[in-house]
């Protein structure tokens, strides 16, 4: 029996990509409780004022991480299956992107 490799980049990819649209899902029913309370002005003021806390605006980032993650991997798997690409470009692409998201985070703790 052949076992796939666990420490090829592509499986990391992979991982990352399934998680964070897991993630994702999970996010989505507490999104659209909230959406829902707008119908209720004083329940909508109530969830608002809840997300000024410092732990839902730390996690406000961490949605937004996970949605670059999500979508990164997403292109990534488009241009596997539609563009001829060589190993050398894809490294250098991951590199970027992965500077990128670096970058961002930097952007975002505002040490930069």
């Amino acid at each position: 029996m052949i076992r796939p490799s666990r420490n090829h980049p592509g499986f990391w990819a992979f991982l990352l990509h399934r998680l964070s649209g897991l993630a994702l899902v999970l996010f989505l029913p507490a999104h659209f409780l909230v959406l829902g309370s707008a119908i209720n002005a004083s329940a909508f003021d109530a969830a608002i004022a809840w997300t000024d806390r410092p732990l839902v605006k730390f996690g406000e980032w961490g949605i937004v991480v996970l949605l670059a993650l999500h979508m990164t991997g997403g292109i990534r798997l488009l241009a596997l299956e539609f563009l001829p690409w060589s190993e050398g470009q894809k490294a250098r692409i991951a590199i970027g992107i992965g500077a990128a998201l670096l970058f961002g985070a930097a952007l975002a703790l505002g040490l930069v």
